[in-house]
């Protein structure tokens, strides 16, 4: 059984995501998304394509957004935060796009990343809890994703700020989806398997 002190930290935890979550939600626009989703767009029509990095919990953040994008009709490829300055630049052509993940916008790793990117012809989108950062000013298109606490015991692992670069995330997502006309026959083709993967009777 667990503690009562466990118990009040979870009901601390979700009150505080409860919060941030709408605070964040509520701000948000399509509009907001159309300098990144341009960038995209413009790369993909010149036979551009899609990366997504970060480092530490914001890396699994691109590598499931990497999946999300690819299977609703926008090929991307995860590149990993660290290996990229060590040889995983190598799957970066000039004119593709590089969406960058990281809450303060200040992470070290991320920033020598960033650079090797923009060196191999690159642009970047960041995604940041900090529109002043060093990653807001060194993007071509910057997308917001702060909240005020994480929300967690020490308030400092990465709980809220995840939610919040996911929904942006999802977002983008969603408007380049849209943009590529995808329908649920070509999702189908590229999901056969699970649930998801069989036509509904109104989509037939």
């Amino acid at each position: 059984m667990l503690k009562n002190e466990s118990k009040q930290a979870v009901d601390t935890f979700l009150s505080s995501a409860k919060e941030e979550f709408a605070a964040f939600a509520d701000q948000l626009s399509g509009e907001g998304y159309e300098a990144a989703a341009s960038i995209i767009l413009e790369s993909q029509a010149k036979g551009g394509r899609l990366h997504i990095t970060g480092i530490g919990k914001p890396g699994h953040v691109a590598a499931y957004m990497a999946s999300l994008f690819s299977s609703t009709g926008n090929p991307c490829y995860f590149l990993h935060g660290t290996e990229a300055v060590h040889g995983s630049c190598g799957q970066l052509m000039s004119g593709d796009v590089v969406i960058a993940i990281s809450n303060s916008g200040e992470t070290g790793e991320l920033k020598s990343t960033v650079l090797a990117v923009k060196n191999n012809g690159c642009k970047v989108i960041g995604v940041t809890g900090n529109t002043d950062s060093w990653l807001a000013q060194q993007s071509d298109a910057c997308l917001f994703a702060g909240v005020k606490a994480e929300g967690g015991p020490l308030n400092r692992a990465p709980r809220n700020s995840i939610l919040a670069e996911i929904l942006m995330l999802q977002a983008l997502s969603v408007a380049i989806q849209v943009e590529q006309d995808w329908d649920p026959i070509r999702y189908v083709r590229c999901h056969p398997g699970g649930a998801l993967g069989q036509l509904r009777e109104n989509e037939k």
